[in-house]
């Protein structure tokens, strides 16, 4: 064989690998662009779904009545109570010309202290608003940290006897992992830019400094919850420093320190209180829906990311 038929050879066999590898990424794009559109044509399925499918925001209302907003659950942007939810509620309910007076009803353990913060805000401003329409807060089963953290921006608050009210106070929790590892032969490698950036890493010894920083860090949003809780409550509050301290109390004792100011229910409040027994709902729910197209889209995101970090991986 000459030496002009083997680079030949050589030749052939290259192109027909350049050629081969062409056919399999022509062929896997094939198939990817099958599955997005798929994908696609599967998301834009469930918008019309959800478009035809959820109630409106209005609200069916005539004459003049309680408007009702309920707060249910943990406080975070990701959970049932979240500001965004909570502020459309609240101003849906407000504006409608027959709202005669507003009652938030709560149970909640508490949760984000900015969710919280910000909903009490909201509260605030529109009391400025609408000061002829009395904003009342009924606890149901429990109104405790950042549950309360919002009540106090309304007018009163009323509750059960059997209620659970207070907890005035904030707490960051965790666990420290350093002496496990440390007797099980693990070796922690962290690298950071900034000598602060691995500040609490649970496998590494809590640093003196560190502590103070943390601490300091929630004595002040503990000054914050405080200052709201005085502005709201005023002299209807007790002297009682144990009240800031993060204690809870049932309905009974709470009314003696001042958290409280009665006792009743919502149908109570709305009848005997604010003076128009009939009560409108006008709380923001999450739909099926809803939930089912935020997982949808996570998905989908959490797809697209993996297929566009490993295709850059293999052409690189």
């Amino acid at each position: 064989m000459t030496v002009k038929n083997k680079d030949q050879q050589v030749k052939d066999q290259a192109l027909n690998t350049l050629l081969n590898n062409i056919f399999i990424e022509n062929r896997r794009n094939r198939r990817w662009s099958n599955f997005f559109k798929i994908v696609t044509f599967l998301y834009l399925f469930i918008l019309l779904f959800i478009f035809l499918g959820k109630p409106g925001d209005q609200v069916n209302a005539s004459g003049d009545f309680t408007a009702l907003v309920k707060l249910n659950g943990i406080i975070s942007s990701e959970s049932e109570i979240n500001a965004e939810d909570a502020i459309k509620s609240l101003q849906k309910a407000m504006k409608n010309n027959g709202t005669k007076g507003l009652i938030v009803s709560i149970n909640s353990p508490g949760g984000s202290p900015v969710q919280s913060a910000m909903i009490n805000d909201e509260i605030k401003r529109l009391k400025l608003i609408y000061p002829e329409k009395p904003i009342k807060v009924v606890v149901e089963d429990v109104c405790a940290s950042g549950g309360y953290y919002i009540a106090v921006a309304a007018d009163n608050i009323y509750a059960n006897k059997s209620s659970i009210v207070g907890s005035i106070g904030v707490l960051m929790n965790g666990f420290g992992f350093d002496q496990a590892i440390e007797k099980l032969g693990i070796e922690r490698r962290l690298m950071t830019a900034g000598k602060n950036k691995g500040i609490l890493d649970p496998f590494q010894p809590l640093d003196s400094a560190h502590r103070e920083h943390v601490q300091q860090l929630l004595d002040e949003v503990h000054q914050q919850f405080i200052t709201a809780v005085k502005e709201g409550r005023g002299d209807r509050l007790s002297q009682d420093q144990s009240i800031f301290s993060g204690l809870f109390w049932n309905g009974e004792s709470a009314y003696k320190l001042g958290l409280i100011d009665g006792f009743g229910t919502v149908s109570s409040i709305a009848k005997d209180v604010i003076g128009y027994e009939k009560v409108i709902d006008f709380t923001t729910y999450e739909t099926f829906a809803d939930r089912f197209a935020k997982k949808l889209g996570a998905g989908i995101g959490s797809v697209l990311h993996s297929q566009i970090i490993n295709k850059n991986y293999q052409l690189n």
